[in-house]
């Protein structure tokens, strides 16, 4: 016999199998990226401010700037990384 005693007991049970768990390494690894990368754009920033006010070198900013890029174009590349997987999950039969 199926009572409501049963059901809220199950539904406990169900609960806690669905329930999110703590992040997988990869998902920790990506976040610490997503930080990092802001941190730099953040850092183009302060220094494009300083050399526009006279208080940063131009070499400095240039070396920066060249930083930036090259943390852009790896975070372009980890993007079409994803989108290509995610698109090739679309294309599996089910």
């Amino acid at each position: 016999m199926f009572t409501s005693l049963n059901a809220a007991t199950a539904y406990s049970a169900a609960r806690t199998a669905v329930a999110p768990g703590q992040p997988g390494p990869a998902v920790q690894a990506l976040s610490n990226a997503a930080e990092d990368f802001a941190a730099q754009m953040g850092k183009v920033d302060q220094v494009a401010t300083g050399a526009m006010t006279g208080q940063v070198e131009t070499h400095r900013l240039v070396q920066t700037i060249a930083e930036a890029e090259v943390a852009l174009e790896t975070v372009v590349a980890i993007r079409d990384k994803v989108v290509e997987a995610y698109q090739e999950i679309l294309r599996m039969p089910v």
